[in-house]
């Protein structure tokens, strides 16, 4: 089911909420947040239907945010843990 702003929800009353995150891939968030931007910049909406899209877009971004941060994290991860085995191999190879 989705809810009026396009949030994907299950319905059940007892069901843990997701994040967005969990619901939208970063594409799939970016698209709509593109979406959102080029329905608001064709203008022709109410005031309500502007505001709307601008909380929908504002929760898009975030999605997206979460997403690049998440991406980051791992680069910096996998980075230093790269710099960790050079090391480690630089002093293997110590001739003393």
């Amino acid at each position: 089911m989705t809810n009026k702003v396009g949030v994907v929800t299950d319905g059940g009353a007892d069901a843990a909420p997701k994040s967005p995150k969990e619901t939208l891939s970063y594409e799939q968030a970016r698209d709509k947040l593109a979406a959102v931007v080029k329905r608001l910049e064709a203008g022709g909406l109410t005031l309500e239907q502007s505001l709307e899209l601008w909380e929908r877009g504002e929760r898009l971004a975030g999605v997206c945010g979460e997403w690049l941060d998440g991406a980051r994290a791992r680069l910096a991860a996998a980075m230093a843990k790269r710099d960790d085995s050079d090391q480690a191999e630089a002093e293997d190879a110590a001739p003393f």
